[in-house]
């Protein structure tokens, strides 16, 4: 009789773990989500490491602006920014492009906690109530 349970019990074990890992690749998928949406849509201008351009793309590694500024995130990167910006001391004034139709606001929100926790930066992390909530602000939601 205990041979019998053993396998039903090693099966039981393995399922479990089995359903454990695929819902860890699930959660680390979308972890990642904000790193390679930023390599694809931000870095080409702002850098891989978040350094910027001379005086002319602000960097985003150690950017007082992102504390500064955190209520109007969401909507500077739905919406862009034309005009001029200062980070750190240095004033930026090249158009930014906008995002309004190729992300949604998860993917912001996953962009912006990529950028609040890479580089040394140690900004507070958004949640996508919060990204919406700023979106609708600038009449910017997507509700996605």
């Amino acid at each position: 009789m205990k041979r019998v349970r053993q396998p039903i019990l090693m099966v039981r074990v393995l399922a479990v773990l089995a359903s454990g890992a695929s819902v860890m690749s699930c959660f680390s998928n979308r972890q990642n989500e904000g790193a390679t949406l930023y390599a694809t849509h931000c870095s080409n201008c702002h850098g891989s490491q978040g350094e910027g351009l001379k005086r002319l793309i602000p960097p985003l590694a150690g950017a007082d602006y992102l504390v500064k500024n955190r209520s109007g995130l969401a909507c500077l990167v739905r919406k862009g920014l034309n005009g001029p910006l200062v980070v750190n001391g240095v004033e930026f004034n090249q158009v930014m492009p906008a995002a309004d139709t190729h992300l949604t606001d998860s993917q912001i929100t996953n962009i912006l906690n990529f950028v609040q926790t890479s580089w040394g930066n140690k900004g507070e992390i958004f949640t996508i109530r919060e990204v919406s909530e700023q979106l609708r602000g600038c009449g910017a939601s997507d509700g996605r």
